[in-house]
């Protein structure tokens, strides 16, 4: 019984951590129930807990960092918000550190510039720096001042 109430503890505590650390240790509470149940004494429970926990850290972990990798790690095509992060935008309407306007590959996004001293005016070209919500954190491009060519507003 105590191995099914550790394990449920642990099971609940990974909904508030969300880290998919605890409930590898669930499964090795759960595995160490089974032997009680099979009669095995606690030493040995003790021990499936153990082996279950760690064998399950070692076969799961490298498959969970394999999929919190960005794109760019991975060299997959960016997608979402890490495409829109380095990408060109124009100014549509004043940025600076409180509000603005720009359109980034054809759609409108709210702006704030990156560096708060920064104000950008209307028709300036900007680098998305960062992606906060639905805020684009951007700063002047100087590389490649002037509007977007046709093609990309």
């Amino acid at each position: 019984m105590l191995w099914i109430v550790l394990g449920v503890l642990l099971a609940v505590a990974e909904i508030f951590t969300a880290t998919l650390f605890l409930i590898m240790f669930a499964v090795g509470a759960f595995a160490a129930a089974g032997a009680a149940a099979l009669g095995a004494p606690v030493g040995v429970q003790a021990v499936v807990f153990a082996a279950v926990s760690a064998l399950t850290v070692l076969a799961a972990r490298p498959v969970i960092r394999r999929h919190q990798q960005t794109a760019a790690e991975s060299g997959d095509t960016p997608f979402g918000i890490e495409a829109i992060e380095g990408s060109t935008a124009l100014v549509l309407e004043r940025v600076d550190a409180d509000q603005g306007m720009v359109k980034i590959d054809g759609e409108l996004w709210s702006a704030r510039a990156y560096d708060a001293t920064q104000v950008l005016a209307p028709g300036e070209r900007v680098q998305v720096i960062q992606v906060r919500g639905a805020v684009a954190l951007v700063w002047r491009d100087v590389a490649t001042p002037g509007e977007l060519p046709e093609a990309e507003r």
